[in-house]
């Protein structure tokens, strides 16, 4: 990226920052963004003297482009919560405030480097077994609902299993494929938004470090604290620059995730889920196959429901019964509505 184009860019922070501000008159988050504002004005100077030193034009005034324009006209009328990833995109700092509010649920804030990573890990292996059962579930529910509505309308077996594979493979890959999308998408914004950190890390260290310590202040860590902090990251490199994405940025560098392995985890677990209301098509004939289906599907739909018990903290008998009863209502909804159409197309 050129100078110019730097200096219109924290021109613009600079112009967002004082939109943002306005939107927090009255709580200390108006002071953070009417400095960052006032740091990003003081960085594009800085663009301006390597304009000048190229012998390059300098802008006489910045001019906000249609895009931050809108953002502008949105704050006010949506807040900025909402909007916080399009703002940290456009190079907007101190978008880890709207996560979650300081000091939430009792815990003290950090005041130490040691205290801070212990806070910000979490488990990742967490995450990826919720999400497996959740596309387990998404598999089940929707194929189990094509299934009956099929065999609603009064098809043969041979067509409710036809039906079962395309509903099956049809999900697997547009969960795959939206999946995949998706990662893609964020690691690229991820990874654009870290690479410009890390150049501002290199240009102007100081500054970062101010930044820095502007936003724990926000949070409630007194000033010298705060600054401590900041500095002490500062002369870690690696280390800084995995705070400026968490702290400045809002971003988890830990989640850049790998789009390809994501999308097939999600089309092998929609594909599991799905299968299950398909394998007594397979296996049984005539109205056992029926029947099996719904006993395979309700099985299921409560394992599910007390897996999922585990990351709600309710009673595993109770999350599987809710899961069941979700299930059977939309296999009943859908096999009266294909048992409808079934009538009125003869």
């Amino acid at each position: 990226m050129d100078a110019l184009e730097n200096w219109r860019e924290e021109k613009r922070s600079a112009w967002l920052y004082r939109a943002v501000s306005d939107i927090e008159c009255g709580t200390p988050r108006q002071v953070l963004f009417l400095e960052l504002a006032r740091a990003a004005d003081s960085q594009a100077v800085l663009w301006e003297a390597e304009l000048l030193r190229q012998g390059q034009t300098v802008p006489t005034a910045y001019r906000p482009d249609a895009r931050a324009r809108l953002i502008g006209w949105l704050l006010p009328r949506l807040g900025v919560r909402p909007l916080r990833g399009v703002l940290a995109a456009m190079k907007v700092r101190g978008m880890s405030l709207y996560h979650a509010p300081a000091g939430a649920g009792g815990h003290a804030q950090p005041t130490s480097l040691e205290q801070m990573r212990g806070e910000r890990h979490r488990s990742a292996a967490s995450g990826s077994l919720r999400a497996a059962v959740f596309g387990v579930n998404d598999g089940l529910v929707s194929n189990a609902s094509l299934i009956l509505g099929v065999a609603g309308a009064g098809a043969g077996n041979d067509i409710i299993l036809l039906s079962g594979v395309a509903g099956l493979l049809a999900g697997a890959f547009s969960m795959a494929a939206g999946e995949y999308v998706s990662m893609k998408s964020q690691r690229e914004f991820h990874e654009y938004q870290i690479t410009l950190e890390r150049e501002e890390l290199d240009q102007y260290p100081r500054e970062e470090a101010a930044e820095l310590a502007l936003i724990y202040q926000a949070k409630g860590i007194d000033a010298d604290t705060a600054s401590r902090l900041a500095d002490d990251l500062i002369r870690d490199p690696d280390r800084a620059l995995d705070t400026l994405a968490r702290e400045e940025l809002g971003l988890n560098p830990d989640e850049l995730g790998a789009p390809l392995a994501a999308a097939i985890a999600s089309f092998l677990a929609f594909a599991a889920g799905a299968l299950i209301p398909v394998l007594p098509y397979l296996l049984l004939a005539g109205e056992h196959a029926f029947a099996g289906a719904l006993i395979a599907t309700g099985v299921s739909l409560f394992g599910v429901g007390a897996v999922l018990s585990l990351f709600t903290g309710r009673a595993a008998l109770a999350g599987g019964l809710r899961m069941l009863a979700i299930g059977a209502a939309a296999g009943a909804a859908t096999w009266l509505i294909g048992r409808g159409l079934g009538v009125a197309l003869g």
